[in-house]
């Protein structure tokens, strides 16, 4: 998978005014199929509409994966043609649901879960792909980045059953025996062939498949040869051409206080994703737990690192990243982040506000939106 380099359109990033579209990030943990889960979002995107006298624009939204799609494209559609794209994009979203969904029992991943140990079930081109991305990201980030850290995250409260007390070490050590992406699984490229080598071991393409999504719902927009696109599933967003007005897409971070955006870039091309833990944690014996669970030693992390947004080519990329290195945490996410030539910003916990950290290529451009109200676009 390719990642940002000083070549890419994150390094050549015109500032320009703030109007009518911004994306909000903020936490979602997605495990798709259910319109509701019982682990609150990790990710949450708000998406300012433009206004309705807007003669160059058409949006599209609709509910997948458990949260909403919004689709914009910088050209009015009329009805019929409008209904037709609806449908397109929604026939599109539904096939990689159904090969990648946790909750439906038929899908590729439910169907690979199920299997005993040896066993090996067909996936598709486009879960394949997913797992393409996955494990090279698991790989360059060490463990840190696992699709198969389900059991662990299940056993800490923070899958779709919920939890009750903390799991015990002799718990913990026989759950670790079926993570590891590189020990459990093995997938066969040319026959498309994935064998569970491990027995009790489960895979969860969250993480990265919902912003397989948007890179898959974006080649098919712009195949279609509109000229500006913005494709936001759930939290990880991705933009190409220009707005309606001719002006560039607005990308916003999230403050992880709340009350708006911290930090808004403009962009033409690209994809962002964010990553976090302040909505979404438990309490164990009076301490605050994170949801986000480190593979390599099968607990909750401890860092402060309130939120991680990674600006890269691809979609599929920025949303492995951005988990890998909130796993990882600032100093040693940092290292590797410019280790990996990616644009990062970190927001680290500090007894008043945040520090911002960031990667020699992320945008030098932003706006601080937060040092205003608190309210991006103003």
């Amino acid at each position: 998978m390719s990642t940002p380099s000083e070549s890419s359109p994150w390094s050549k990033l015109k500032i320009l005014p703030i109007v009518f579209v911004l994306a909000l990030f903020a936490m979602l943990w997605w495990r798709s199929g259910s319109e509701s889960t019982s682990t609150p979002p990790e990710k949450v995107v708000e998406v300012q509409r433009l206004s309705e006298s807007d003669e160059h624009t058409t949006t599209l939204s609709g509910p997948i994966f458990g949260t909403r799609y919004i689709v914009k494209v910088n050209e009015k559609l009329d009805d019929i043609s409008r209904g037709g794209l609806q449908s397109k994009i929604e026939r599109h979203l539904s096939q990689i649901d159904e090969a990648m969904s946790t909750y439906k029992a038929t899908s590729e991943v439910s169907r690979f879960n199920a299997l005993a140990m040896g066993q090996s079930v067909t996936v598709s081109q486009a879960t394949a792909e997913v797992l393409e991305v996955a494990l090279h990201i698991g790989q360059q980030s060490e463990g840190a980045f696992d699709v198969t850290v389900g059991p662990l995250v299940d056993a800490w409260g923070f899958g779709p059953k919920g939890g009750g007390k903390a799991p015990d070490e002799a718990t913990l050590a026989k759950l670790r025996e079926s993570v590891g992406a590189s020990r459990v699984l093995q997938i066969d490229e040319d026959t498309r062939t994935l064998v569970k080598k491990v027995a009790g071991a489960q895979l969860d393409l969250s993480a990265v498949a919902k912003g397989y999504a948007v890179d898959s719902l974006m080649k098919l927009l712009t195949d279609r040869e509109y000229a500006g696109v913005l494709v936001e599933i759930g939290g990880e967003l991705r933009v190409s051409g220009q707005r309606g007005d001719g002006k560039a897409w607005k990308l916003g971070v999230q403050n992880p206080e709340g009350g708006g955006a911290y930090e808004v870039i403009d962009a033409e091309q690209g994809a962002l994703a964010t990553s976090g833990d302040y909505r979404n944690f438990r309490v164990y014996e009076g301490k605050r737990v994170s949801h986000t669970i480190d593979p390599r030693t099968g607990r909750p992390v401890t860092h402060n690192l309130a939120s991680v947004s990674v600006l890269a080519d691809n979609c599929a990329a920025a949303d492995a990243w951005a988990t890998a290195l909130t796993v990882l945490g600032p100093e040693q996410g940092m290292k590797l982040a410019e280790e990996e030539r990616l644009a990062v910003m970190m927001l680290v916990r500090q007894d008043k506000g945040f520090e911002r950290l960031t990667t020699k290529l992320w945008p030098t451009h932003g706006q601080r939106a937060h040092e205003d109200s608190g309210t991006a676009g103003k």
